[in-house]
């Protein structure tokens, strides 16, 4: 008998069918695990709470596998094809544990009704990732967490996970600054921004002061990172929110950060935060270079310290602008 390519895709895709029936693995699941263009896909899944998805990402991006914790909107499970929910991105600070964890461990987010319609997705991003891909000395390759995060884990979420195309991003310390400048880096990629305390001005003249800090709890050379501050100036400046504030020119964002002093969250006993200090005047800074360029901009700023209490706050204080500019 003659097998023309007609017979031959229909015996295929009967096949292919008999082994998703019957061989353990529903389409759904086969169809995430599957590589996308760039290679990532999703190797596990783990239901965290009622709400709570985690999933394992296998990377080339990072040369591993990566964490993403998802809160899930109402209704969430029971999608169907094309089905999507705006999307607000959580970013965490640095030098913490289980990162990925960070927002549910440190804040009620689980419990805020606002996101009940809304896809939170917590990626890893690595205890001094930075929210950069690593210059390493020239040599580039992983971790390149920019990489990961908007080219990786983004599409798949958006190809099974029902994420949509509307996108606000905000984060906490190092992840504020990740925010500013995903959204700056990728203008029109996101519709909303949040920087909680976040070192958004890399180039301030104070930067200097924390820097060494950094480097200590990092246990290394962080020039690995962007290089050397004078010498790959260029590369500074491509990841710097303040350098590149035209790009936010009409996106709104949302700016705030502690002076430093006690404040009304910080456990008794609390004392003067030079840190916080320091990036009390990086924000300020882009603040003003925002406003002189007439973009959309709200900042707070309050008396506090480095406290992960002071950003949970300024997530309930900044939700309404970010899920407005999602239409959420």
């Amino acid at each position: 008998m003659q097998w023309n390519s007609a017979r031959l895709r229909l015996l295929l895709t009967l096949v292919i069918a008999d082994l998703l029936l019957f061989g353990g693995v529903s389409a759904t699941a086969a169809e995430a695990r599957a590589p996308a263009r760039h290679g990532a896909r999703i190797i596990a899944e783990e239901q965290a709470g009622e709400r709570l998805v985690d999933l394992t990402v296998a990377s080339p991006a990072l040369g591993g596998t990566a964490k993403v914790r998802l809160l899930t909107p109402d209704g969430w499970e029971r999608r169907g094809p094309g089905e999507t929910w705006p999307v607000l991105y959580l970013l965490h600070g640095g030098f913490e544990p289980e990162t990925y964890k960070t927002w549910t461990r440190e804040s009620d987010v689980e419990e805020l009704p606002q996101l009940r319609d809304v896809l939170v997705v917590m990626p890893e991003g690595g205890q001094v990732g930075f929210y950069s891909n690593w210059w390493n000395h020239g040599t580039g390759g992983p971790p390149a967490w920019e990489s990961f995060h908007l080219d990786e884990v983004r599409p798949l979420l958006e190809r099974h996970y029902g994420a949509g195309s509307r996108r606000a991003v905000a984060g906490l310390s190092m992840g504020g600054f990740g925010a500013v400048s995903y959204a700056a880096r990728r203008p029109g990629l996101f519709r909303a921004a949040a920087s909680y305390s976040g070192p958004v001005h890399l180039l301030h003249p104070r930067m200097r002061e924390v820097w060494p800090q950094m480097e200590e709890a990092y246990g290394g050379d962080l020039d690995a990172l962007w290089g050397d501050r004078d010498a790959q100036r260029a590369i500074w400046q491509a990841h710097d929110p303040h350098h590149l504030a035209q790009h936010l020119r009409h996106t709104p964002v949302y700016l705030s950060t502690g002076d430093g002093t006690p404040g009304p969250l910080d456990p008794p006993g609390s004392v003067y935060d030079p840190a916080e200090a320091v990036i009390h005047d990086l924000t300020r800074s882009l603040d003003t270079r925002l406003r002189r360029l007439g973009a959309p901009v709200t900042g707070h700023f309050h008396s506090g310290t480095h406290h992960p209490a002071y950003g949970e706050r300024e997530l309930h204080h900044s939700l309404p602008m970010l899920l407005h500019a999602v239409g959420a």
